[in-house]
């Protein structure tokens, strides 16, 4: 059985903004205001992340086709498919016939075992009279910077033009657009998170998520945060994962982000080798409920300076199930 367990994840990000705000130009996200100065980055980005990272590891949905992922960019002759239609390839490829899911209970139950994402993070199915809602074990806070971050606004040329040249019938040819295109976008220069998770062992039940499932979603956390790279998004690391799990399902400390601070250099950094990430207050909170927890376990990147030493049980450099 699953535990109740909390996370904690800190990433960081050089040369790019890896979750932008479509009503702000595309900028980074402000939750907190201009004159706050940090920035945040969605649950639903995290969680791409390791969709993505699913996906690229089980493509054929593993040998027991318990990892295919439901919500993705999946397309059928230029047109994207629907809720509908995504589980139902799910279904295809598992080998499950339509008589075995002809009911919305059996459906939900189908998709949950074949789907990882649904497991874990819940899903929302509704397709005219059929419905259900599944909550997820495993939910995500916003992560948000652990100092000020001030973006850059910075334009380019793109040498190809945007226009091709055409040719006619009659063998003449209309010339395109001369030059190339200017492009532009906001983008930081370098970055630290941290981001909070629960995994809820109750619930955990309801949906079949199993102790598997726990180390992938830890494996895909650090190496999806590696693997979904784009020049937009920057190049992105992970630093810090931590993990707590306890003895009573129904217990957890909360906030594990509360117990660290980002010590600089000067009030913006610029690397990491600029920083400190002080973890005392968490350490203390962690050993004054030791009654409470099974199991604490960690990795962290070397290059991450901390001050403060962690209890548990640290994995290694190259993250969780390396």
């Amino acid at each position: 059985m699953v535990r109740t367990s909390e996370l904690l994840f800190v990433k960081s990000v050089k040369d790019g903004i890896p979750n932008r705000d479509p009503l702000a130009d595309s900028d980074a996200r402000r939750l907190f205001g201009e004159d706050d100065g940090r920035i945040s980055l969605s649950d639903v980005s995290i969680k791409r992340d390791v969709r993505d990272y699913v996906l690229a590891k089980y493509p054929a949905g593993g040998e027991d086709q318990r990892y295919h992922i439901y919500i993705q960019e999946l397309r059928r002759d230029k047109y994207l498919l629907g809720r509908k239609e995504l589980a139902e390839w799910i279904f295809e490829r598992a080998g499950i016939g339509e008589r075995e899911v002809d009911s919305m209970e059996r459906r939900r139950a189908e998709l949950a075992a074949h789907a990882f994402d649904v497991r874990v993070f819940g899903a929302v199915y509704s397709v005219g009279s059929q419905s259900f809602h599944l909550t997820g074990p495993t939910q995500f806070g916003w992560a948000h910077s652990l100092h000020p971050v001030e973006t850059r606004y910075v334009q380019g040329t793109v040498i190809i033009p945007s226009t091709e040249s055409q040719g006619s019938a009659e063998g003449t040819s209309r010339e395109g657009k001369q030059q190339g295109t200017i492009w532009s976008t906001y983008y930081l220069p370098f970055a630290i998170f941290a981001m909070p998770g629960v995994i809820n062992g109750t619930i955990a039940q309801q949906t079949g998520m199993d102790e598997v499932d726990v180390e992938v979603l830890l494996e895909a956390l650090w190496r999806g945060t590696k693997l979904r790279q784009a020049r937009g998004r920057g190049f992105q690391q992970p630093l810090l994962l931590l993990h707590v799990e306890y003895e009573d399902p129904l217990f957890r400390l909360g906030y594990l982000e509360d117990g660290i601070r980002l010590e600089t250099s000067g009030e913006i950094p610029s690397s990491l080798q600029e920083v400190k990430l002080d973890v005392r207050a968490l350490v203390d909170r962690l050993v004054a409920n030791r009654a409470h927890i099974a199991r604490i376990r960690w990795w962290c990147d070397p290059e991450l300076a901390l001050m403060g030493e962690l209890p548990g049980t640290p994995g290694g450099v190259e993250g969780p199930n390396a």
